[in-house]
């Protein structure tokens, strides 16, 4: 199907370089019809390579930082005032762990860190929702979206405090799904994505291991981030605007395996 989002405003947060899936979902919201306006940090802005996607989707980059209400407010005004009108769909694609990429254990924690890692990949989220709902910014049947990992269900070495950041960032998705729905019939999911070769994932200890162990284990391997950013569109479409307070799995059936043959056979033949 095309134009799926035809006439739809929306805010992309995330896009660091081609390899983030907030990057591959701006580029198929472009290609689905949408406007939108993209958004990253400054110092992520410093990193990245925002700017070329700019261009190709023929749209402004506006920085913000996510954990300040004032960055927020800003981001959201000049967004409607940029695109028209208020907004259709959002994503958020932001993470980041101190403990994780100064290689913290999580049995040796340091806590300023733990705080500024569920300030940026949790509460930034519940920020983003307050600032949006309390504006009336969101058009009645809009998508909001969080990309999350299971490791906030399940135990992951090396996924550290991002595991706890995720869980609450999923408790956020769903208590504010409900909220959201009763006021303005706006929809608040997340996105379980398979383990995904992106800046943020490689800077997990063991990730290249993992990332074989996951394809191995699901059925349909690992789903690449091309195919997430299909997925998160149909989320932003009208074709499921009665989808919400939901954690979606998009893992090519990670989530609901117990153990492949492939790691039966791998764990037999090492006995």
């Amino acid at each position: 199907m095309n134009n799926l989002l035809a006439g739809k405003r929306g805010i992309i947060f995330g896009a660091l370089d081609e390899k983030s899936i907030a990057w591959q979902v701006a580029l198929k919201a472009h290609e689905q019809g949408a406007i939108f306006t993209l958004t990253n940090a400054p110092v992520a802005l410093r990193m990245g390579e925002i700017n070329k996607l700019a261009e190709q989707c023929n749209t402004i980059v506006i920085p913000a930082d996510a954990t300040l209400i004032e960055d927020l407010e800003k981001l959201v005004d000049q967004s409607v005032s940029h695109l028209g009108g208020k907004i259709d769909f959002i994503l958020h694609s932001i993470g980041m762990s101190p403990n994780v990429r100064k290689g913290k254990t999580y049995t040796d924690l340091n806590y300023d860190w733990l705080m500024k890692t569920l300030d940026i990949s949790a509460i930034s989220f519940h920020k983003l929702l307050q600032t949006l709902h309390k504006k009336d910014a969101i058009n009645e049947w809009g998508s909001i979206l969080a990309l999350t990992y299971i490791a906030a269900q399940r135990a992951f070495p090396g996924y550290g405090d991002m595991a706890d950041a995720k869980a609450t960032l999923e408790s956020i998705v769903r208590s504010f799904g409900l909220y959201y729905g009763n006021a303005k019939k706006v929809r608040v999911n997340s996105v379980s994505q398979s383990p995904t070769v992106t800046t943020a994932g490689a800077g997990i200890k063991g990730f290249d291991a993992f990332l074989g162990f996951a394809e191995k284990m699901s059925p349909l391997g690992n789903a690449p981030s091309e195919a997430c950013a299909n997925y998160c569109i149909t989320l932003f479409s009208d074709l499921t605007k009665y989808v919400t307070m939901q954690n979606l799995y998009h893992d090519g059936g990670f989530s609901n395996m117990g153990v492949s043959e492939y790691v039966m056979e791998k764990f037999g033949a090492e006995q």
